[in-house]
């Protein structure tokens, strides 16, 4: 999308590439399973140390991408099939430690230390890199909003932070509504039924990114 800039030197495609993320963002998906899983069971800021973590996939696909290793990736069945059954066993093994989670007696969560965050931060990125389909977008939704003002590599990395920052600002407002909604689901029998649909959720997503679905 190279159409110029409005003036005071403002790419007229921000906005819509704004938009456009936003709204991918806002897609059900393996990122808001998990962090519907973080903010249940660590809270809001365990939840941001995943959010850190997907930010992060995110600079670093649309980083591959702007090099053409994406499209390398994606070139070679065997090494997508690779990330792709890579990420999909991690969802799914998200999805079985939350249903695991049931057989603990219900009680307040634990204060979350600095190797939870850690161990937060690495589920976010891990996930984010264990989907193809994030350097999907990278590869076909990036290059439609380039310019042709400056190199094409600080541009796409440029674009790629303010994506990152974009999904990132909507899973802060989907953690902090969920974390604000403890009170609802704080009955012990409301707790498991979400633990039951999250791990479903995960598991069901996990098979459907390993199946290439």
């Amino acid at each position: 999308m190279r159409d110029g800039r409005q003036p005071g030197g403002m790419p007229t495609h921000l906005p819509v590439f704004v938009v456009t993320t936003f709204l991918l963002a806002m897609l059900p998906g393996a990122g808001q399973a998990l962090m519907l899983r973080q903010t249940l069971d660590g809270g809001r800021r365990r939840a941001w140390a995943s959010i850190g973590g997907t930010c992060t996939g995110l600079v670093i696909w649309t980083t591959a991408a702007a090099a053409g290793l994406s499209a390398v990736l994606l070139a070679n069945p065997h090494a997508y099939a690779a990330v792709r059954i890579a990420g999909g066993a991690l969802l799914a093994a998200l999805g079985v430690s939350t249903l695991a989670g049931l057989r603990k007696p219900p009680g307040p969560a634990p204060a979350p230390s600095g190797s939870s965050y850690g161990r937060a931060y690495a589920a976010g990125l891990a996930t984010n890199l264990g989907n193809p389909k994030a350097g999907v977008f990278a590869i076909s939704l990036l290059p439609q909003f380039l310019t042709d003002d400056g190199p094409v590599l600080i541009s796409s990395v440029g674009l790629g932070v303010l994506w990152a920052a974009v999904t990132g600002a909507w899973y802060v407002i989907f953690t902090w509504a969920v974390d604000r909604g403890r009170v609802l689901v704080s009955r012990p029998a409301t707790h498991r039924r979400l633990q039951v649909v999250t791990g479903c959720t995960l598991l069901g997503i996990g098979a459907a990114v390993a199946l290439g679905v």
